[in-house]
């Protein structure tokens, strides 16, 4: 059966590639990119159909614009550039704390911790199953809450409730071989990791 379900994300790359060259080029791409205004223009009324658009046409064409007289920027023309210095440091910091969050590590050690709580052998595979399952829909989940709390206030919520339930993982698994319950409790907090880290950072 696992050959079959790793095999199956292919299927939806093979849909892609057979329908992608049916799909018609983004009108922002046809005139920013391409400069072709024709192209542009029909690209338009095939995505929105007939009628006035111009208020949208006209958004592009400021974007254009806007695009024109900004000078691209080298890497080292960023980092010394000093109005982009604070945009700079976030990026780093969000991208740092992505990587050492330790989502990682829960992934690593979770088949482990499963095998501890007395997991049946053939079941362990589906409960990690369900861990990337439940990242996947706590990220869908994440879609809706951002536009209601804003990425600052889930990025906070997420980063301190992980670092909770990594205080409390480490002592669940220091304290596994004392109670018999602590390990389906780490079971639970990994869990609960990973869904506040798909809703999160």
């Amino acid at each position: 059966l696992w050959p079959w379900l790793l095999a199956s994300s292919g299927l939806s790359a093979l849909v892609q590639l057979v329908t992608l060259p049916f799909f018609p080029d983004s009108p922002s791409y046809l005139l920013i990119q391409k400069s072709n205004e024709e192209a542009f223009r029909k690209a338009i009324r095939k995505l929105w159909g007939e009628g006035d658009h111009q208020a949208e046409i006209d958004d592009i064409m400021k974007e254009k614009a806007a695009m024109a007289s900004t000078k691209s920027l080298r890497v080292l023309e960023v980092i010394k550039e000093r109005s982009l210095r604070w945009q700079l440091y976030i990026l780093m910091s969000v991208i740092t704390t992505l990587q050492l969050c330790g989502i990682n590590a829960i992934y690593f050690y979770s088949f482990e911790v499963f095998h501890t709580a007395k997991f049946e052998e053939y079941l362990i595979p589906y409960v990690s199953l369900g861990v990337g399952l439940c990242e996947c829909l706590s990220s869908i989940l994440c879609s809706t809450l951002i536009e209601r709390f804003g990425r600052k206030m889930l990025l906070w919520g997420g980063y301190t409730l992980m670092c909770f339930i990594l205080a409390l993982l480490t002592v669940t698994l220091s304290l596994q071989h004392q109670f018999f319950w602590m390990h389906y409790f780490s079971v639970i907090l990994i869990f609960l990791f990973v869904i506040f880290y798909g809703i999160g950072p």
